[in-house]
């Protein structure tokens, strides 16, 4: 069952629920069977935001490169993927999901570029290297970015999966390794 099928069941729930409230409050105030399903319907966004909590990804002091303007932008990249899976997950419009995707991948642009010359400007003696992974990387999602265009909602997990283990993996590795390089040029 795809997302969209799950938000169009999700919504049909709450307004039975509704309707069946309102039908038990027409014969008394005091039904027992509507005053539970005010609770099960105060209680259906508790569990869905339990669970929503799983599909996104939280910034950690262990992410750090630190250097403040380089944490600031993989905060924000962080910040853009989530709102991305969200427009996934709860099957957004078209157009929400393509104006998400569209965010990311110019915001991952624009970072990679200012850390790209962060680090020529300073020789980081690995720049090529760094940026050949940033450049495989654009070409990835580009691919992901037809793939959506051709196959739609469905090709979305693909991506998201691809974006949350790519951008950690990332921060976590090679970025990493400039940091010392950067702090002895007195940047942090």
């Amino acid at each position: 069952m795809n997302n969209r099928t799950k938000s169009l069941i999700y919504a049909a729930v709450i307004s039975l629920i509704v309707v069946a409230i309102f039908l038990g409050f027409l014969s008394s105030l005091t039904n027992p069977i509507s005053w539970i399903l005010i609770a099960v319907l105060i209680m259906i966004p508790l569990m869905n935001k339990k669970s929503e909590g799983k599909n996104q990804i939280e910034w950690k002091e262990e992410y750090s490169v630190g250097i403040a303007h380089i944490d600031q932008d993989h905060q924000k990249l962080i910040t853009l993927l989530n709102q991305f899976s969200i427009a996934y997950d709860y099957a957004m419009s078209e157009t929400f999901e393509k104006e998400a995707l569209d965010e990311l991948v110019s915001y991952t642009k624009y970072h990679f570029e200012r850390e790209e010359k962060l680090m020529s400007d300073n020789d980081y003696p690995d720049f090529e290297a760094h940026k050949a992974q940033h450049e495989k990387m654009i070409a990835e999602v580009e691919g992901f970015v037809r793939l959506y265009q051709e196959k739609g909602h469905d090709s979305l997990n693909e991506i998201v999966d691809f974006l949350k283990g790519w951008l950690i993996n990332h921060i976590n590795g090679t970025d990493k390794q400039y940091t010392e390089h950067l702090h002895q040029r007195g940047i942090n």
